[in-house]
């Protein structure tokens, strides 16, 4: 039993190195936003072009660009933000497959617990943009959401790219959630649906300048 006891204390401090490195490295970040999707699609796939077409865009606009530090569509993410202007940022997780630090980042964090990786996307991006992917995208999404819904965190953008790929999954919510009664109507606008790279930006900068008059609603600044 002390042997248990002492492994679970030991967890518990490895946590909080998690929380101080992950808040040492990006309290200075500025405004970023984080680009979720898949780490299986191939270069080929037009979402990967899009997704560096995205990063690539916001970073020559200045915003810092965070993904997971894999390979895909967090590849992509790190290779249109890396020396274009703002940080690219990789939060990695230690994963037995799929997980492989890509090349493209300036800032390269590794984490062993995917709930400590999560809160560092929320508390560092004033925004969200979600590629196709699988689970892992998934959670992160309708995490977000929930946050936003309970108002445990301030409104801010979640921009699902490509309505193609999402419309089976928003009509379940719509036939389902909805009808049954377990979500309400206003929770529909708790996200974007978009299809081109250049619909991303003005949606964020019209979020920035939103901010820059109601500094309170600045959701980074609570979580």
């Amino acid at each position: 039993m002390e042997d248990i006891k002492k492994t679970e204390a030991w967890r518990v401090l490895r946590i909080q190195s998690e929380l101080v490195t992950g808040i040492d490295a990006l309290h200075e970040l500025g405004p970023a936003v984080s680009i979720f999707g898949s780490a299986r699609l191939p270069p080929e796939s037009p979402y990967y072009k899009d997704a560096e077409a995205v990063a690539r865009i916001l970073s020559q606009a200045k915003f810092s660009v965070i993904s997971g530090g894999g390979p895909s569509i967090m590849e992509a993410a790190n290779k249109g933000a890396y020396k274009q202007g703002g940080q690219s940022v990789g939060l990695n997780i230690d994963l037995p497959f799929e997980q492989t630090a890509n090349a493209e980042q300036d800032i390269s964090l590794s984490f062993r617990y995917f709930f400590v990786r999560k809160l560092m996307f929320v508390k560092y991006s004033m925004a969200y943009v979600v590629f196709p992917g699988g689970f892992g995208t998934l959670d992160e999404f309708f995490e977000a959401l929930t946050l936003m819904q309970t108002k445990k965190i301030k409104h801010f953008p979640i921009i699902l790219y490509g309505s193609d790929f999402w419309a089976g999954l928003l009509d379940w919510v719509k036939d389902q959630l909805l009808t049954q009664g377990c979500i309400s109507e206003k929770d529909l606008d708790l996200f974007y649906i978009i299809d081109s790279p250049n619909d991303v930006l003005p949606i964020i900068e019209k979020h920035q300048q939103y901010l820059t008059k109601h500094p309170e609603d600045d959701h980074r600044y609570a979580v």
